[in-house]
């Protein structure tokens, strides 16, 4: 007889650290089911969820709609090549239209974020037929080996290099720097429009446009990483706001509400002359995934939450300003992705949130990062002010 019921192991987190590769730094408590804008353990306590898992879950946990939507997808068709057309694919792509950058018409596939920077890569490779990339100090691309290698932090890189081809870093925020790294051998320059791995730190409008003057002087093109920022900071494209039109957009986390996706965007110069072959994914694009994505645009479009994500995000940092805490030293952010830098190291106070019933994360050292779903009301932002107030006196 199949079943859908499974048995619990008495000692969830034993097993784990029994069982998997031992990569991860384990939290101490197990995640058993989550409600809206909350997670329960599976002791039963609840837990306001503050991280989303890494910026996934934009809708929340559970929403019914999107549940729906999935459940009809999973009993009617779940896995399909893109060598073969799919009615839901096809949908997917003209809501993606919706809110894609102006003159991005064509998009690729894939299963995560690491993925997507790897197309962009590669796509700009063979479109310009040069060897040099240009990214920024502190970025965070991916762990994969081309992602790797545009990714700054020694801690990532050192174990594996030498990595399969060089990047020249520059330092964030400098329009001069980066200028004097692109020549007529760069293929492209790869920014984050918000460094969130680094510590939730905005690129200033002056630099992203000063980043697709340089790339527009010597044939380079602009690759957009917005993995984490996409659909988070009250527009879907956080570099679109700023005034830049890049010519790949890299996204993944929010776009299916957690559901494993990657998209890349590209120019029709670039994406419309790729020759078939010369990348894929047998997974990418399946239509259980293009569901997922459907649904969650269209719920994203038909409640407003952009508009939501901004308000609430900046009654966050108000109200993490007004608590005038002494550890806090400054607060930045744009939307529903907010870092609270403090003055010391950071993880005892994750730990007393955590305590306290809050799930939040870090960000380098001394960062606390915010990634709320985007359904959160303004009762859960007191109930993280309240928190905040409480580990931070």
């Amino acid at each position: 007889m199949i079943t859908t019921a499974f048995a619990t192991p008495p000692d969830v987190m034993g097993v784990e650290r029994d069982l998997q590769v031992p990569l991860y730094a384990k939290r101490d408590i197990a995640l058993a089911r989550g409600e809206g804008a909350y997670l329960y353990d599976t002791d039963g306590r609840r837990y306001l969820d503050a991280m989303s898992n890494y910026g996934v879950a934009i809708l929340g946990h559970a929403d019914a709609e999107y549940a729906a939507a999935l459940s009809d997808q999973l009993a009617t068709l779940t896995t399909g090549h893109q060598s073969f057309g799919s009615d839901v694919r096809a949908a997917f792509l003209v809501e993606l239209a919706k809110v894609a950058p102006d003159g991005l018409t064509r998009a690729f596939l894939s299963n995560s974020g690491a993925e997507a920077i790897e197309a962009a890569l590669k796509f700009a490779r063979l479109a310009t037929g040069r060897p040099k990339v240009v990214a920024a100090r502190r970025a965070y691309h991916g762990r994969t080996m081309g992602a790797l290698a545009a990714t700054a932090d020694p801690k990532y890189r050192a174990p594996f290099e030498p990595l399969p081809f060089a990047v020249s870093h520059v330092p964030f925020d400098d329009a001069d720097a980066l200028a004097a790294a692109v020549d007529g051998e760069t293929a492209a320059v790869i920014l984050e429009p918000i460094q969130g791995e680094a510590g939730v730190y905005p690129a200033s409008e002056e630099y992203l446009r000063a980043a697709r003057a340089a790339c527009d002087a010597h044939g380079a093109l602009l690759i957009a990483d917005e993995v984490q920022t996409g659909f988070r900071t009250g527009v879907p494209f956080a570099t679109v706001a700023a005034g830049v039109t890049p010519d790949l957009v890299c996204t993944a986390k929010a776009l299916a509400n957690g559901f494993p996706i990657g998209l890349t965007l590209a120019t029709e110069a670039v994406g419309g002359a790729l020759p078939a072959g010369a990348h894929g994914s047998t997974f990418g694009g399946n239509p259980l995934a293009c569901r997922a994505g459907l649904v969650t645009l269209q719920i994203m479009r038909e409640r407003d939450l952009y508009a939501r994500s901004a308000a609430l995000g900046a009654a966050i940092v108000d109200g993490v300003e007004a608590l005038g805490a002494k550890k806090v030293r400054t607060v930045r952010g744009r939307g529903m992705m907010v870092g609270i830098e403090l003055k010391e190291r950071v993880t005892p106070t994750l730990r007393a949130l955590q305590a306290a019933g809050v799930l939040a994360l870090p960000a380098g050292s001394v960062t606390l990062r915010l990634l709320p779903p985007l359904v959160w009301e303004r009762e859960q932002v007191d109930e993280l002010l309240v928190a905040l107030g409480t580990v931070l006196a």
